[in-house]
């Protein structure tokens, strides 16, 4: 287990009423048993929602739509966020609960 998945784990579970689980076979963070967070090529992916995904886009540099096939079918309300950025992944990952929990 990498570095930055133990930190994804620490992360999920700091969150109250988070519990780890998968996605499409790749770890994720859930609550209420609905994905919000999931961890993908040693990087972290946060649900936030289409409206937000354009913004976030241009925030950070290599971010992109989660493409957990890897067959150019990207989902729409999932981003995925480099490493470079991940001291924001806490705030992300509040803000992937928030949208959950709307």
């Amino acid at each position: 287990m990498t570095k930055n998945h133990q930190d994804f784990e620490s992360l999920v579970l700091s969150i109250v009423g988070a519990e780890l689980g998968n996605l499409f076979g790749k770890p994720c963070g859930k609550i209420n048993k609905k994905a919000f967070v999931a961890f993908f090529q040693d990087e972290m992916v946060f649900k936030i929602g289409r409206e937000e995904i354009s913004f976030l886009l241009a925030k950070y540099e290599n971010a992109q739509n989660w493409d957990p096939s890897g067959k150019g079918k990207a989902m729409k309300d999932w981003i995925q966020i480099p490493n470079d950025y991940q001291a924001d992944w806490p705030a992300l990952a509040n803000q992937a609960k928030d949208f959950l929990l709307a």
